[in-house]
């Protein structure tokens, strides 16, 4: 690769430098091939970088680190460049700030952060006037020397004595569970490792059920562990066998049930026990059917059942909690085949129902006691509204979280027996930002098919119309929407005259329930063509060009960065890929590893030969062609449990091996964390700063 830049230093053996009076020419790694060839339904499969997946094997920790220098080497003249984009970024921060407290009980529990500190402070205070506060557990004290650090539960017991807190140091998202006396400051002895996300405490004070995962990252047990005892004699509650199923465990906010709820991707059912009696044998409340999904919220002395059972889109039912036989059951809220019920939640007085109409999140309530129900009313055409934890039963308040392209982060607390909200808290941006100084706006794209796809824009509002730099992003996977919301790290493109997209593709759930059917298994591709139908609109809207657009993906949105460049690659000029998976066949042919059997119901089963010949014709490794491709950089974390710090380095070294140009391709492993890269605020803001340069660089954009 030739560049008009000077590069003084000279790399390791496998990147060599030549120099000339001007120039200095540097070659990037070229990984060995050590295949290895499969066979699936009669077709041979040549995997010529298999030995990549050998992490304990010395010469793919070289290689990483060779191309992490070669990066390094490449992006050397942005140093100082990405020394000021964080320091711009990190200035709109209020970086000594407070979160809005809530209440539990007899206290006000809130988080807090502090000038130069990565992590956050977890503090609570009594509601009694002129209380004091108590730090009942410091992140950064438990992150300290570690270049890596996460949480994963953080739960008070009941009589608000005893913290069971959970931590990961790798990235691989496998925590060693804790618990400390928060009235003495005493660690209690016994340790659990490798737990999940999931811990619930039973209302005796003593017992929590807590999740274990198997040996591919997946949660397929539920333990019951009492405080004080060794964790060697805790008991197995449930196993899950079925390797497409996760089984997670609650407690409702009434505080009266257990739930333990096991789900794959399109089937699912719920055990419960009473939350005082935690030795109790769990019963069913419904066995899985395939294809039915449900999921339950308690009140009073009655079950929500929130279903898809003749429903599309959902449905809310409801049934006795003593009584709850399918003959028994009521409907609440029938099917709409344009709304999609996301979720439910249950009130002393209230029940609050979270939807999706037309591509936008609504809020509603029912009033038990009259019967009725209400809308919450929002103003902004296009915006983002989620319910919060909200964990006292007994309220008539509920507090949400409101944001849009161009408002920040917003809490609110609004009174269901008045129709009042109030504001608590929005999130500062310091400097000169100013809301009314954007636009956002929704347009649409016509899809192959003719399907109508949202796009969401935002720009600065006295930025003419015509060609720009345009940033554009995408998701497109697990029925999971990509909802539009604020970033003050985003004001660094728009402020230089960026416009930031995001496309609503299929595969996503957007746009109800079957905008995802439409995009998964066999209508996978839809998600691809959807994206590459935005890009093509917002060039011929003259929002931008090719020359100047900007594509970014991570995890599944970085399978679809690498099929939108296999098939397109002339439609845009800086591609960025984090942690993408985009070896699907090798992966998805291998159950040993994480996230296989239960990604089925997501991308199809290869062991069919019609899915195996689907995926195999979109997968990007498989893919790749001699042809030209934008210019490139693809991240990846070695301790990713997610996808595999694999994928992202065999597509480069095809990539490499293959392509006919000689655009810059940039590999970018993180060699202490896992899928969501940096763990610090300051460090994840570096990160960005990182590829910022990076498309500063490649779109000539001055600072």
């Amino acid at each position: 690769m030739k560049t008009s830049f000077l590069l003084l230093f000279i790399l390791s053996a496998a990147i060599f430098a030549t120099a000339s009076a001007n120039t200095v020419t540097i070659s990037p790694p070229k990984a060995k091939t050590q295949g290895k060839t499969t066979e699936f339904h009669g077709q041979k499969l040549l995997d010529p970088y298999f030995w990549l997946r050998e992490k304990e094997n010395k010469d793919v920790i070289r290689y990483l680190n060779e191309e992490n220098r070669y990066t390094e080497a490449v992006m050397k003249d942005t140093e100082e460049l990405q020394k000021k984009l964080f320091e711009e970024m990190k200035s709109r921060i209020r970086e000594t700030d407070l979160s809005v407290p809530e209440k539990l009980g007899p206290y006000y529990y809130y988080s807090r952060t502090e000038e130069g500190k990565q992590y956050r402070i977890h503090c609570r205070k009594l509601t009694e006037p002129n209380a004091l506060e108590e730090v009942i557990f410091d992140e950064n004290k438990y992150a300290q020397n570690k270049p890596y650090f996460a949480l994963g539960v953080l739960k008070i017991s009941p009589d608000h004595n005893i913290l069971a807190y959970s931590v990961d140091y790798s990235g691989a998202e496998k925590f060693e569970l804790h618990f400390l006396n928060l009235t003495t400051a005493m660690e209690f002895s016994e340790t659990v490792a490798s737990t999940s996300y999931g811990l619930t405490w039973a209302e005796d004070n003593r017992t929590v059920f807590y999740t274990l995962v198997d040996n591919t990252g997946r949660s397929d047990r539920i333990m019951k562990h009492r405080l004080g005892s060794d964790v060697a004699s805790d008991t197995l509650v449930y196993q899950e066998k079925d390797g497409q199923f996760w089984c997670s465990v609650s407690k409702t906010r009434d505080r009266k049930f257990i739930f333990i709820s096991t789900s794959s991707s399109t089937s699912s059912e719920v055990r419960f026990i009473d939350a005082k009696t935690p030795d109790a044998e769990f019963q069913m409340f419904r066995a899985r059917e395939k294809g039915i999904e449900y999921g339950l919220e308690h009140q009073g002395s009655t079950f929500y059942v929130l279903t898809n059972e003749n429903a599309v889109n959902f449905k809310i039912m409801k049934t006795a909690d003593n009584d709850f036989a399918k003959e028994k059951w009521q409907t609440f809220i029938d099917h709409r085949p344009d709304v999609l019920i996301d979720d439910i939640d249950a009130f002393a007085k209230h029940i609050v129902i979270s939807e999706r109409d037309q591509g936008l999140q609504k809020l509603r309530f029912f009033d038990i006691a009259s019967g009725e129900f209400k809308p919450i009313e929002f103003s902004e055409a296009v915006y983002s509204v989620d319910i919060d934890a909200n964990p006292e039963y007994e309220t008539s308040i509920i507090r949400y979280r409101y944001t849009s392209l161009t408002t920040p982060e917003s809490v609110f607390d609004y009174n269901l027996e008045t129709g009042t909200a109030e504001l608590k808290k929005q999130y500062e941006v310091l400097g000169s930002f100013k809301s009314a100084d954007y636009i956002s706006e929704r347009i649409y794209a016509t899809a192959q098919d003719g399907t109508r796809v949202p796009i969401s824009l935002v720009h600065r509002k006295d930025q003419a119309k015509g060609v720009a730099p345009l940033y554009m992003t995408g998701y497109g996977s697990y029925g999971s929407s990509y909802d539009p919301y604020f970033s003050s790290i985003r004001l660094t493109l728009l402020d230089r005259g960026f416009t930031y997209a995001i496309a609503h593709i299929r595969g996503g759930q957007e746009m109800g329930r079957p905008w995802y059917d439409n995009g998964k298994l066999l209508k996978k591709k839809n998600t691809f063509t959807d994206f590459i139908a935005c890009a093509e609109h917002l060039i011929k809207e003259n929002y931008t060009n090719s020359q100047h657009l900007v594509i970014n993906g991570g995890s599944a949105g970085g399978l679809l960065m690498g099929a939108v460049v296999n098939l397109r690659p002339d439609l845009f000029k800086v591609v960025i890929a984090d942690v993408p998976f985009v070896d699907v066949i090798n992966t998805m042919t291998d159950p040993s590893l994480p996230l296989v059997r239960e990604e089925y119901e997501e991308w199809g089963n290869p062991g069919d030969p019609e899915f195996f010949r689907y995926m195999l014709s979109y997968s990007p490794y498989d893919n790749i062609k001699a042809q030209d491709y934008p210019i490139m950089l693809v991240t990846g974390g070695l301790n990713d449990p997610r996808v595999s710090y694999w994928e992202p380095a065999k597509f480069v070294a095809r990539l490499r091996a293959t392509k006919t140009d000689s655009n810059p391709l940039l590999l970018r492993t993180n060699m202490d964390a896992g899928h969501a890269g940096a763990s610090g605020r300051y460090d994840y803001i570096k990160e960005i700063a990182f590829e910022y340069a990076f498309i500063f660089k490649y779109l000539n954009i001055k600072f």
